[in-house]
């Protein structure tokens, strides 16, 4: 982390022919004011790239008019002016260019104030500052001390300026927020605590960098790319994964957490990152994609660079990169997990942050895509990213980096196989075009969702979408490692080229959809119904093939809670239900923390077509959060929480979980009483904000009887008078 050691400023006494610096003011609030670092809790200065900050020396004389200080900054091993990691320079005109500069400004008997400018390109990190008088006499420099250098979304020289004041208040400064998770019909915000400013994290984000393979394989060469927004993304999104390297989250999604934390108790990424530093760089056990989301937006934020969470919903994993995510079922619409190696999650999160692509050209500056979720290798790294949002819209896959991956998330086609007896395989009608829907930020200055889709592409099923398309298979076919991964895997171990298996089969002469007859609330009864219509004149025998199955949210089935077959006849025009229920028993023993049931019918017409229809569904829960009183800085307000039990036995040992930047240090952890079958219950405890403005709160009832129930309340705090 930290490369300078033994600094120190030279005694007045000391026995120096000249001038003696003897004391350094950093002006931390004022420099901090005004570079919007005054929130960072370490000891050094911390500053933006691109724009003056001040200090003031105590010499031990007056300046005389012909002299001038020489300074020198360096940051990194082995700092040289060849890498851009070292410069050495004197006082002179102040000016914003490629090259840092230092004026004298007002001056006392004994003080001089110095007014410094970096590069708006200069490498991010800590460095030393030297200093030394010019003469004729040659002196060596004197150690000054470290401060630290980020990058500047308010400089617009900068290659992540963001030209709006708003926006950089909420994707820059913002140490809260929430992240959209859930199912498309059904979306629920979660909130999080980034804490980019909490004690220590400024220095973790540093040393995540520091602990990269390629700082270790030639850290000289690293730091000097560290000016550079692709790179130092590129790099946070391998670390934040600790698939290739000692990074800071473990990933897995099995279901089962021995040995770790439950991706789903993580309410923030500051106990995730301290924990990891803490712990002397062992992975921190265990997360998924929105874990992974909201560390790296920390991360990413605490340097300076504009990055916000983004939620896909029906997020396509296409593993061989065809544009097809292909599923293979069994008569009842069941997953065939050993022939399905594409998958469609629920929702997947992943980052966006805001800035110039020098290696694209400019038609490619804004959003670019980040994502530290291990899914698949690139470059021999599980990496993602940063591809450009606009790349993605236009269907350029061929431009660094990842396009094509994160284009197949948004776009793939959905295509389903149905798998008979005798091992052929047939494709079965369904809703091709499911992928990509409801992407989803938090929006500037609230908490409400704003529909990002038209960011990533044009309206699904026009001339203008399906251009694209076309234009990004025909890249795809262009470059050169597509062609040998473009089959795919068939019964009889067949392989066939995409546009043999992928005519649509002809639209059914049925159709049928699930209905919700109540809500699905967690320890209750699911009440559904089948709704199935024929289209036609003629009468039509179907069989319904119904299954249900516990899932976790990339739709990976844990166990099955529903089985049972229904045959049907159907009078011209005729629709019918057929009536579906799930007991609490049904379901209880083998749902996972992620609340989720996925049902399916598939409906076979006798000598005639299938159709597949699928309902995702999750589980409701309830919590409420109350402030008993206006909330100041440093004054104590009580907190009032409503939990309520939501099975129909009797829970104990349930823990209260509240955590929150600028509410309360760390967490608290508060037990709850016993709650007898739906019982109600407040639950109260107090917290002494320590920062005005709105802050985030969140609690999280824990229990070992049902998955955890989370809320959250943006809390507005005022400076007491």
């Amino acid at each position: 982390m930290k490369w300078f050691k033994g600094l120190g400023l030279t005694s007045p006494s000391s026995p120096y022919s000249g001038v003696i610096i003897t004391k350094v003011d950093w002006q931390h609030l004022k420099n901090g004011t005004a570079h919007h670092t005054q929130e960072y809790t370490c000891s050094e200065l911390v500053v933006r790239r691109g724009q003056l900050f001040n200090i003031t020396l105590d010499l031990n004389r007056v300046l005389d008019r012909e002299e001038d200080l020489i300074f020198t900054v360096e940051t990194g091993p082995q700092a040289s002016e060849a890498l851009h990691t070292k410069a050495t320079f004197q006082t002179a005109e102040l000016e914003v260019n490629n090259t840092w500069t230092a004026a004298k400004g007002a001056q006392t008997e004994n003080t001089v104030t110095i007014s410094l400018i970096s590069p708006p390109n200069a490498v991010i990190g800590r460095y030393l500052l030297s200093a030394r008088a010019s003469s004729r006499r040659k002196h060596s420099d004197r150690k000054l001390g470290e401060f630290v250098l980020l990058f500047n979304p308010w400089c617009p020289e900068d290659d992540v300026f963001l030209d709006s004041e708003e926006e950089r208040q909420e994707y820059v400064l913002n140490d809260s927020g929430v992240i959209f998770r859930g199912v498309e019909k059904h979306i629920r915000a979660q909130g999080w605590n980034y804490g980019q400013f909490e004690e220590d994290i400024l220095d973790i984000c540093l040393s995540i960098l520091d602990r990269s393979p390629s700082h270790q394989d030639d850290p000289a060469t690293d730091v000097s790319h560290h000016h550079d927004p692709v790179y130092v993304t590129r790099i946070i999104s391998a670390m934040v994964n600790s698939n290739n390297d000692r990074g800071v989250v473990q990933g897995h999604w099995q279901g089962k957490y021995g040995g770790g934390t439950s991706p789903l108790h993580w309410s923030g990424s500051v106990a995730i990152l301290q924990k990891w530093f803490k712990g002397r760089y062992k992975p921190v056990k265990y997360g998924q994609c929105w874990v992974f989301a909201g560390v790296m937006c920390t991360v990413l934020r605490c340097l300076g660079i504009a990055t916000r969470v983004v939620s896909n919903f029906n997020s396509a994993h296409d593993t061989n990169e065809n544009l097809s995510v292909d599923k293979y079922v069994d008569s009842f619409g069941r997953t065939l997990e050993d022939l399905t190696e594409d998958s469609m999650w629920n929702f997947h999160v992943w980052n966006e942050s805001w800035f110039a692509r020098q290696d694209l050209g400019p038609s490619y500056n804004g959003w670019q895509v980040l994502d530290a979720t291990p899914q698949e290798e690139s470059e021999g790294v599980f990496q993602c990213g940063p591809a450009s949002v606009t790349a993605i819209r236009e269907g350029d896959v061929h431009l660094a980096h990842d396009s094509p991956f994160v284009f197949a998330e948004v776009n793939a086609d959905y295509v389903t196989w149905l798998w008979n007896e005798d091992e052929s395989v047939e494709r079965v009608y369904s809703d091709t075009k499911k992928i990509g829907r409801c992407i989803s930020t938090k929006a500037v200055g609230s908490n409400s969702r704003v529909d990002i889709t038209e960011l990533y592409k044009y309206p699904e099923g026009s001339r203008k979408e399906r251009q694209v398309y076309s234009k990004a298979m025909k890249k795809l076919l262009s470059m050169d490692t597509w062609v040998r991964r473009t089959k795919i895997r068939r019964a009889g171990r067949q392989c066939l080229w995409r546009d043999d298996l992928l005519q649509p089969p002809c639209k059914p002469s049925i159709t049928g959809k699930f209905k919700v007859l109540e809500p699905p609330v967690l320890g209750q009864e699911l009440r559904l119904a089948f709704c199935l219509a024929n289209l036609t004149s003629r009468v039509q025998r179907v069989q319904v093939n119904l299954s249900g199955a516990t899932i976790l949210y990339t739709r990976k089935p844990v166990a099955e809670i529903l089985h049972e077959s229904h045959p049907v006849r159907l009078a011209p025009l005729e629709e019918k239900t057929v009536p579906v229920s799930i007991s609490y028993s049904q379901y209880k023993e083998d749902l996972t923390e992620d609340k989720k049931i996925l049902l399916a019918a598939m409906c076979l017409v006798i000598k005639g077509e299938k159709l597949l229809v699928e309902k995702d569904i999750t589980l409701e829960d309830f919590i409420t959060i109350k402030v008993l009183g206006p909330a100041m800085v440093g004054v104590e307000v009580a907190v009032e929480v409503l939990v309520v039990n939501p099975l129909l036995e009797a829970v104990k040992d349930c823990v209260l979980v509240v955590e929150g930047s600028g509410l309360l240090q760390g967490q608290l952890s508060i037990n709850v009483p016993s709650l007898q079958p739906q019982e109600r219950a407040l639950v109260q405890f107090n917290i002494t904000p320590s920062k005005s403005g709105p802050r985030q709160l969140q609690v999280n009832l824990v229990s070992s009887h049902f998955p955890d129930i989370k809320g959250f309340l943006v809390v507005h705090v005022i400076t007491a008078k």
